[in-house]
């Protein structure tokens, strides 16, 4: 029998928890040993809990104590998670997460304590949820070179958007139907300003390129300036509006990563991804494309990933999995202003449109205008080639000189 604690008895937490009891003949087929939980750690009391003999408040209880070979750390957020499991690790005890701000913020550290206490750091749950997708990239995908990942990776957004999109609900709107329903958080911030795709990306940027790609090196803005204006504008050209974490392997070595809002093809794989499923797409030179969908939060399909990793620390107690990335310094992450792609421009003008057009077509690369029904007089859409980003600002600071207000600016994507 092998010994494991739970730290945290929040949602995913408690999922963790309730896997790991409901399955214990299923689990202990597939991990070849039976696992019981010893400790479940939380500041909270839970009196009634079917598991309140197994509650501490106390680390300690599981640092010291020999039996616990896995730990699964569930809590969130930096602090104390971070310090817990450096000590686990240092300790000889693999650590299983489904933290992605720890990982995306200290994973190489972690990683490089796990291997040199030959103990296994895994954090399948880090990005997707349920989806797998860490496993996938670090062996099914091994043998190829990954060309790119892109992804729908927060479902708030996503359901935001869909809202939008099919039902014509601004923003404000659909954000509170996503606080009603549950999917999104009183304050919204991590979700609607792209933080929290922002560190999935760089979790699977590192993974995929071996370099520790870290939030600060990463463009990351929201959908908090889309309108339905925009919405309607990506329809007439012929895409939908979706927020997408990116990394582009470029043909100097440098990554491309960012996560913004972008214009993608009705034709795209992640375009039909809505409400609050996931789709990631990742891109092998011999595989060409794989898309991997599904709910990527909520506490089973978190719950059941962070399972499958403990199974497998169990599975390998005395040998390590290769699962690693080296410390980065942000110098394989190409500078924003320099990377290149087309882009999507709403104005504002008091100027007739052909005017505007002509003004327009000196300063942007090949613009093209593009129409909504019912637009306002006012209002003037056009789309553009391939400019840096460093090039687009120009333009942009240009065209206001002129008298003409920038209402939105959204990228478009090859995907």
């Amino acid at each position: 029998m092998v010994q494991v604690a739970v730290m945290g008895h929040g949602v995913v937490g408690s999922g963790v928890v309730e896997v790991l009891s409901q399955h214990v003949e299923s689990i202990a087929k597939r991990a070849k040993e039976e696992i019981a939980i010893k400790y479940i750690l939380d500041i909270r009391d839970f009196p009634d809990s079917p598991f309140a003999d197994k509650f501490t408040k106390n680390f300690e209880d599981i640092i010291n104590d020999e039996e616990v070979k896995v730990v699964a750390e569930v809590m969130g957020g930096v602090n104390p998670a971070y310090d817990f499991t450096k000590r686990c690790l240092l300790k000889g005890k693999s650590v299983v997460t489904s933290n992605k701000e720890l990982v995306a913020t200290k994973g190489a550290e972690l990683l490089k304590i796990a291997k040199e206490n030959n103990a296994n750091y895994l954090f399948e749950a880090s990005v997707g949820g349920g989806i797998p997708i860490i496993r996938p990239i670090s062996q099914c995908l091994a043998a190829n070179d990954v060309i790119e990942i892109a992804g729908i990776l927060n479902g708030t957004t996503n359901f935001i958007l869909t809202k939008m999109i099919r039902e014509n609900m601004s923003f404000d709107d659909a954000l509170k139907m996503a606080q009603k329903l549950g999917y999104a958080e009183k304050d919204p911030t991590a979700d609607v300003e792209g933080h929290d795709a922002c560190r999935k990306i760089c979790i699977l940027a590192s993974l995929a390129y071996g370099k520790h790609v870290y939030p600060e090196y990463v463009h990351a803005s929201g959908i908090t300036k889309i309108a339905l204006e925009d919405v309607a504008y990506a329809a007439s050209w012929g895409g939908v509006i979706k927020l997408i974490g990116q990394v582009k392997k470029l043909d100097d070595g440098k990554l491309d990563v960012t996560v913004e809002p972008m214009l993608i093809s009705k034709e795209s794989q992640l375009a039909n991804v809505d409400d609050v499923f996931n789709g990631i797409l990742v891109r092998g030179d011999s595989t060409g494309d794989v898309v991997f969908y599904g709910k990527g939060a909520g506490k089973l399909p978190t719950a059941s990933a962070v399972v499958a990793d403990i199974i497998d620390c169990v599975k390998h107690l005395k040998a390590r999995k290769y699962l690693y990335w080296s410390d980065g310094d942000g110098s394989i992450v190409k500078p924003y202003e320099e990377t290149v792609y087309p882009i999507y421009i709403r104005v504002g003008s008091t100027l007739n449109k052909q005017a505007v057009f002509e003004k327009v077509s000196g300063l942007f690369r090949n613009a093209r205008s593009i129409v909504r029904t019912n637009a306002p007089e006012n209002e003037f859409a056009f789309v553009t080639d391939d400019m840096s980003v460093s090039e687009q600002i120009n333009a942009l600071s240009a065209l206001e000189n002129d008298g003409v207000k920038i209402l939105s600016k959204i990228r478009i994507s090859d995907l």
